[in-house]
């Protein structure tokens, strides 16, 4: 009788251990998104790696952030990786899928927050940062800076974020009545950042508008300035008209940084990601 009864208590004490395992370890989607992701980055000519860089992929669907980091000695870097470690703490802890638009808005103001802890101020360490979600062929997007968020449909890459210069700000002035064409003009070279991540008064998140809607095939796309400022969008093109997956493709991205002509190259990061399944109804 002893016996029988430990064997059940044992019995009960396993089923309880294994629940526990299957709450705590997100499963892969077994009728979720198919995906292929790849990821690379360069240091470049610089000598910290400010740029940095997560995926994550539950059965809810899949998360990417990107951070382009800056400041002093390693205060970018700093800024960059708290940001995407609040980024993915908040994804795994909170069904993001449920309301797209408070994730983004509690990661970005929680990541602010982090930031500014860690680093002291703004004049140590900042970040531009993107982040994309993904699910049943739909994709949702939000960024701070310019990090450059895109899909590649058709053999053709099309940007989808506009971000935080001085150059977009004076458009969207230009547009609203606020500046002069001659003022517009003279600030459209202008790519200082006047948005980012680790500032007192950061307050503006862009937003998709609606959610956009994948076709199968379809690559999303996102990189620092290292890449499609030294690359150009076209260069970027070509690779991914190759057909390869997407690591091989990223991989490829990177070297072409690398081995472009230049010897003040930024830090370069990419990641794409592919997703088989397109939106239907």
């Amino acid at each position: 009788m002893n016996t029988v009864f430990l064997v059940i208590v044992i019995l009960v004490i396993i089923i309880i251990l294994l629940e526990i395992v299957k709450w705590r370890i997100p499963e892969k989607a077994e009728s979720g998104p198919d995906t292929d992701v790849g990821t690379c980055m360069t240091i470049g000519s610089r000598d910290v790696q400010e740029d940095q860089l997560g995926v994550m992929e539950t059965a809810a669907g899949i998360m990417a952030v990107l951070a382009d980091g800056a400041g002093k000695t390693y205060g970018g870097r700093i800024a960059a990786r708290t940001a995407v470690n609040t980024f993915q703490d908040i994804f795994r802890d909170y069904n993001a899928f449920n309301n797209p638009q408070y994730y983004f808005r509690k990661a970005f103001h929680c990541a602010n927050r982090e930031i500014l802890k860690a680093v002291g101020d703004e004049s140590r360490g900042t970040a531009s940062v993107g982040c994309v979600m993904a699910r049943g062929g739909f994709l949702y997007y939000a960024l701070v800076g310019n990090v450059k968020v895109c899909v590649f449909r058709e053999d053709s890459l099309i940007p989808v974020s506009v971000g935080h210069t001085v150059a977009v700000m004076a458009e969207q002035k230009f547009r609203e009545g606020k500046i002069s064409r001659q003022d517009t003009i003279e600030l459209l070279e202008n790519q200082r950042l006047y948005n980012y991540l680790g500032k007192d008064d950061f307050q503006d998140i862009e937003f998709f508008d609606a959610p956009i809607r994948l076709k199968t095939g379809d690559i999303v796309a996102l990189m620092s300035d290292g890449v499609y400022d030294f690359l150009g969008f076209k260069e970027v093109e070509e690779i991914l008209r190759g057909k390869g997956s997407c690591r091989e493709m990223a991989l490829a991205v990177i070297e072409k940084v690398n081995c472009g002509a230049g010897d003040q190259k930024d830090n370069a990061s990419v990641i794409l990601i592919r997703v088989r399944n397109e939106a239907v109804g």
